[in-house]
């Protein structure tokens, strides 16, 4: 997303092949075909050291704002991302050991990984998947898919249930982000940012709500938004702008303990 990159640069890179981002090889779970195999132990967090800004629902919002400033896509979709970083390919949140923020809350699009939920062809259906990709599965660790008769697992059936907690949250985000689309608040906006040295970075490609066109808003549109109750994660929204020093302090951070 930055260096004049669009918010979800690394997403479409990542998703060359028309994947979801971290995704590489998605197969619906079948006790048949995956019975012999388990969850990685260490999956760990390392996957999401090449990104910068990732998915967010919108129920989330008012724990993202805490943490992460918060844009939106600037396709038609207008899907809201919690950025990560100010430079490609760098997640900021990220040590070099592979480990989260201490205390910082983690997207859940993050945390559902390696699984997903996947519409079948023909239909509404969705069925639970799993990344085939080797640092997600394998046949030697305990955590097994499904039991010796073929049943689905503990661990299979706690990860069904977040994923349709996950699904219904997106459906409801996808509702929030058309209207935000359609609404005329949103603005593209753009910043150069000195990290040090009189170096800059360059970011650009998001878009944010506009406070100006948010208080010139219809009486009865605003009053639609409340009943639909999205206000509360209008102003989360609004309130993650704060988040913006944090990731330039964090980047000079990084960049000194590079030169070292």
């Amino acid at each position: 997303m930055a260096n004049e990159q669009a918010a979800r640069q690394d997403e479409k890179a990542a998703s060359s092949k028309g994947l979801p981002l971290f995704y590489e090889a998605p197969e619906p779970l079948d006790a048949k075909r995956h019975g012999h195999l388990s969850l990685a132990k260490d999956i760990g967090l390392g996957f999401t050291a090449g990104i910068n800004a990732v998915p967010v629902n919108m129920i989330e919002m008012p724990q993202i704002c805490h943490f992460y400033p918060i844009a939106f896509s600037p396709d038609g979709n207008a899907t809201p991302v919690a950025l990560l970083g100010l430079r490609d390919g760098e997640n900021l949140f990220l040590d070099k050991a592979g480990n989260w923020m201490e205390d910082a809350y983690i997207p859940a699009y993050i945390r559902r990984y390696p699984f997903i939920f996947s519409e079948l062809p023909g239909g509404e259906q969705l069925t639970l998947c799993v990344d085939m990709a080797p640092r997600a599965v394998n046949d030697k660790d305990d955590q097994k898919f499904f039991d010796a008769s073929g049943k689905p697992t503990q661990m299979a059936n706690n990860a069904l249930e977040f994923c349709k907690s996950y699904h219904a949250a997106a459906q409801q985000t996808v509702a929030f982000s058309k209207a935000l689309a359609d609404s005329g608040l949103l603005v593209d906006r753009s910043a150069e940012i000195t990290v040090g040295e009189g170096q800059k970075i360059s970011f650009s490609g998001f878009r944010i709500i506009d406070e100006a066109k948010l208080a010139e808003m219809a009486d009865e549109d605003f009053l639609e938004w409340r009943r639909n109750g999205w206000l509360p994660f209008v102003y989360a929204h609004l309130f993650s702008g704060g988040q913006w020093q944090r990731l330039t302090t964090l980047l000079r951070q990084r960049i000194a303990g590079d030169k070292k």
